[in-house]
């Protein structure tokens, strides 16, 4: 059986700019890195002005097992067989974390024959996105601390600075001082920026500490937005790539889904909804988390209404889990007010009698359940998935968020843990308290939230599978993204700094003198 990394190295590429043309995006605005990959300019836009939108479809999961159930491989795979129908399909996902890569998942493009490509170029650097923000974020903090240094015009209290380094790469060693990128709030800012302006407004609002009278010190204070946009200025422009298949896909932006947003850019969705007529975008982990913030954070900031969602189920998801599990996450997507389809994974070793038991279990939950064998098959293994997505689209769309912005910070929260977790309420430390007051009195009480929670759970510990009842999570603290413009809740004992396994993927990588890459999955 092939791998992943030599399915990928023996698919014939097409050139960048026959992707470009198929997606009808005119060659002025693709700028070539190579001839595989291209920023598409954000001049784009004028010349799809007059298109409609596509279908907005999101794919999403039930809870995970560590090994992950196949959502970008799933979402590519969807894109593929839609293609293979005649339809125009575009894929937009987010750009892979150097951490994840080089810790547990060695590669994060899809898999088998369903991946988008250059595979190695998307999980190793691709243009260099993260790298930008990582630059643009370290520079804040430099001249947070030179500002201090220099003499404190701004009377900030060293005891109140809230605004920490970065890095893109698992290292437990330096939890004190830094998080991992896909954390930063710039990279929710560029992933939830319309424009350049608007992305300059927001990087100016960011909170980096505050005065000794209580007072929000912001980058706008320190004069430093400018420069950080200009860092970023290329990495607003979204990544066009290819699926295996030759299709369009757009590969931009990172955040994570349990410890982030964990969405990709609305830049990029929106562009590749002028483009083609079915647009497969996922958003991190489960419905509990990366689904409720694409829906209540990115749809609301960007003005989009999904047409429809997938649920990614597996066999081993499953014997972990149980259906009480995938039963939870269709639920969840419900209260959002959208058509459901199930999609069964299938992997190597599942049985034909296996997938049927699921299929029929999962058929319980008033949602179709399709097999979906894209790993093996490519978009021919989808299209069955392809015509229930279809048929989706077709109904009506009754889009809205799971809460009013006008709810407190405290609702909000409360209301997540409820519906979507099945908690009966939250427990609060003091701190958590302090913070929701401060927050709300600096103007940051009508924003979204965004919940750090575990990503293995419904609840915020990590050993409680299935469907978990009789529980309160605990909120210990929050962090205000004034410029991303939403509020982090941590919950339970979420880390912003991920550390690597025992064993981590780095362990079997190499590279040949000839450039060949080994090692990535």
């Amino acid at each position: 059986m092939k791998t992943d990394i030599e399915i990928a190295q023996k698919a014939e590429l097409k050139l960048i700019v026959e992707i470009a043309k198929y997606a009808d995006i005119d060659l002025g605005d693709v700028e070539l890195h190579g001839s595989y990959k291209a920023k598409i300019n954000l001049k784009a836009f004028k010349h799809f002005k007059k298109k409609q939108d596509g279908k907005l479809i999101l794919v999403t999961a039930m809870t995970p097992t560590p090994q992950g159930e196949g959502k970008t491989t799933i979402t590519i795979g969807l894109a593929q067989a839609l293609q293979q129908m005649g339809e125009r399909s575009f894929v937009c996902i987010r750009e892979p974390s150097l951490g994840p890569v080089m810790g547990m998942k060695g590669g994060a493009a899809g898999g088998g024959y369903s991946q988008v490509l250059p595979m190695e170029d998307i999980n190793l650097h691709l243009t260099s996105d993260i790298h930008m923000i990582t630059a643009a974020h370290n520079l804040l903090t430099a001249m947070l601390y030179n500002h201090i240094y220099q003499g404190n015009e701004l009377g900030i209290d060293e005891s109140r600075i809230v605004w920490r380094r970065v890095m893109d790469m698992n290292d437990r060693s330096l939890r004190g001082m830094f998080d991992i990128t896909a954390s930063s709030e710039v990279m929710a800012i560029m992933c939830l920026s319309k424009d350049l302006n608007d992305m300059k407004e927001r990087l100016g609002r960011i909170i980096v500490a505050h005065d000794k009278k209580g007072k929000p010190i912001r980058s706008s204070d320190l004069k430093a937005q400018g420069a950080m946009a200009l860092l970023m200025f290329d990495a607003l422009k979204p990544t066009l790539v290819q699926t295996l298949e030759g299709g369009p896909a757009f590969v931009h932006g990172g955040p994570f889904g349990n410890i982030a947003h964990g969405c990709n850019s609305i830049v990029a969705t929106r562009m590749a909804l002028k483009a083609a007529d079915y647009v497969v975008t996922e958003a991190g982990f489960a419905t509990d988390l990366g689904a409720e913030k694409f829906f209540d954070i990115k749809c609301r900031v960007a003005g989009l209404k999904p047409s429809a969602a997938v649920l990614v189920v597996t066999k081993q998801a499953i014997a972990v889990n149980g259906y009480e599990n995938v039963a939870k996450h269709v639920e969840n997507l419900k209260f959002f007010g959208i058509p459901v389809v199930i999609a069964i994974n299938k992997k190597t070793d599942d049985s034909e009698s296996d997938l049927k038991e699921i299929g029929v279990r999962c058929s319980e939950f008033g949602v179709p359940a399709i097999v979906a064998d894209i790993w093996a098959k490519g978009g021919k293994g989808g299209k069955d998935l392809a015509k229930a997505i279809i048929e989706a689209c077709k109904q009506k769309s009754n889009f809205k968020p799971l809460y009013d912005l006008k709810l407190s910070l405290k609702e909000k929260i409360e209301t997540i843990a409820t519906k979507l977790y099945g908690a009966d309420g939250v427990n609060w430390t003091e701190k958590a308290l302090v913070d929701l007051e401060l927050f709300e009195n600096i103007g940051l009480r009508e924003v979204p939230v965004c919940v750090a929670k575990t990503q293995y759970s419904l609840s915020d510990d990590s050993k409680v599978t299935g469907r978990p009842r009789n529980f309160k999570i605990i909120i210990r603290e929050l962090k205000a993204s004034a410029g991303a413009g939403f509020v982090v809740a941590f919950a339970g004992n979420i880390m912003t700094m991920p550390g690597l396994p025992k064993h981590p993927a780095a362990e079997n990588m190499d590279i040949t003198e000839d450039g060949k890459i080994t090692g990535l999955f």
